[in-house]
């Protein structure tokens, strides 16, 4: 008689984490995005813990929700929680190119980078747009700023130097938004900032800083304003007391004898906010021999203007404008702001400023010194910026051979403020390097 086929065995059971709940759904190894359920599942097997989650903690919740995993499946997922709960979520990638100075977030699938040529779409992105708020707020927390519905917007520095920006929706229509500049590791020398320009650029810097000129970086936004500011602050002696007053910390310095002071944001109850008017005035008490603004946007101009006419020397600033020869009408709109009249606020920055330094970005994306000019009362009492050098700009290709252009792009040319630039400097026994120094 045959014998009755066997059944076959049952298929073994689910693997079950410790606590009875099946396993979470896992995200694929190669997205760099953790799945919003696993990512939820660990942050609530963490909340009750007594001291901040760990990678090590993560680990171990994972290791319980997740179950068996394959070893590469296990590493993949274990770095996209942790950059989910601890870093920069799917940021944490462009923020680990060097290259890298901005991270733009539109949404949660638009994420924009700058090298230093421009933007570029970024490949990364976000699971969802509560993943883009949430990371929002958390960057704002670690920075001590509030994000919430009540306040939906916050400007930060966070721990490690990276200037935060973040709005959330519905301010932001299209969803949160996220801006992340993060400045460079160690300070830049003078020569590094303005490489790949025009040989006697350096030293012409060189000068403005060793006679102790007062100087007015100007430029649009991401043009390395802050940048050639600690390049230049990087020029002054040792010896010098510098005292940088910033809305917040952006400035990368390594020097001695420095004093740095940052604003602060009113509290919830609307009180406690420190502005820089504030800090300029407190400075100004501080026996400073170089006062530094890092950006000038308000009513602090006027105390600055003030300090720079009352024999603080060699003072240093940044203000947003389109042109050097925008800069008069840019104080003039803030001065107002601070109850000065047109005339008084031309007459102070004619005598407080001597020299503007305009910057922009060329064709190729890559920032650059577009003019240095003097500032001149006019007979009509409006000061003026008179371009002293003036880069030169790229030039056209033409088809076909032909002669080399006679200037190369970037190349300094003289203009009729040199005169005037020249005799400032003489005046404190400082000349400008060949081939600008003109006859003795």
């Amino acid at each position: 008689m045959p014998r009755a086929p066997v059944p076959p065995a049952p298929a073994p059971p689910a693997p079950r984490s410790p606590v009875g709940t099946p396993p979470v759904a896992l995200p694929p190894a190669a997205s760099g995005v953790a799945a919003p359920p696993l990512v939820a599942a660990v942050r609530e097997r963490l909340a009750d813990a007594d001291h901040p989650p760990t990678p090590a903690d993560i680990a171990r919740a994972l290791a319980e929700i997740a179950g068996p995993q394959f070893p590469a499946d296990r590493e993949a997922t274990q770095r996209a929680v942790t950059a989910e709960l601890l870093g920069a979520g799917p940021l944490d990638v462009p923020l680990a190119d060097p290259a890298v100075t901005d991270v733009l977030v539109n949404g949660p699938d638009e994420v924009w980078v700058d090298r230093g040529f421009g933007l570029e779409r970024a490949e990364v992105r976000f699971a969802d747009e509560e993943s883009v708020r949430r990371l929002a707020c958390r960057l704002a927390a670690a920075a001590g700023r509030r994000l919430d519905a009540a306040a939906p917007f916050a400007d930060a520095r966070l721990p490690d130097g990276t200037r935060l920006h973040a709005v959330l929706a519905p301010v932001a229509a299209d969803g949160t938004c996220l801006s992340l500049r993060r400045p460079s590791r160690v300070p830049l020398t003078l020569d590094e900032v303005v490489d790949g320009q025009d040989r006697a650029l350096a030293g012409v810097l060189r000068a403005l800083v060793a006679a102790r000129l007062a100087l007015v970086i100007t430029g649009g936004t991401g043009t390395g304003k802050t940048t050639l500011l600690a390049a230049l602050l990087g020029c002054v002696p040792p010896a010098h007391r510098v005292v940088v007053v910033e809305d917040t910390t952006e400035l990368v310095l390594g020097r001695d004898n420095l004093v740095r002071l940052q604003g602060r944001p009113a509290n919830i109850e609307g009180a406690g906010a420190i502005t820089q008017r504030d800090l300029v005035r407190q400075a100004l008490r501080m026996r400073p021999d170089r006062l530094v603004v890092g950006e000038v946007r308000g009513p602090e101009v006027l105390d600055l203007l003030v300090a720079f006419n009352t024999g603080h020397e060699g003072g240093i600033t940044t203000i947003h404008a389109n042109a050097a020869a925008a800069l008069p009408a840019r104080v003039e709109a803030l001065a107002a702001l601070a109850g000065l009249s047109r005339a008084a606020a031309h007459s102070q920055l004619a005598a407080a400023v001597q020299v503007a330094v305009h910057l922009r970005r060329d064709a190729a994306g890559r920032r650059a010194v577009a003019t240095i000019g003097v500032l001149r009362q006019d007979a009509d009492g409006l000061a003026r910026v008179r371009p002293a050098l003036v880069a030169a700009p790229a030039p056209r290709a033409r088809p076909g051979p032909g002669p080399a252009p006679a200037q190369r792009a970037g190349a300094l040319l003289p203009a009729d403020g040199l005169p005037t630039l020249r005799e400032l400097l003489r005046g404190r026994g400082i000349a400008l390097p060949p081939p600008f120094a003109g006859p003795s």
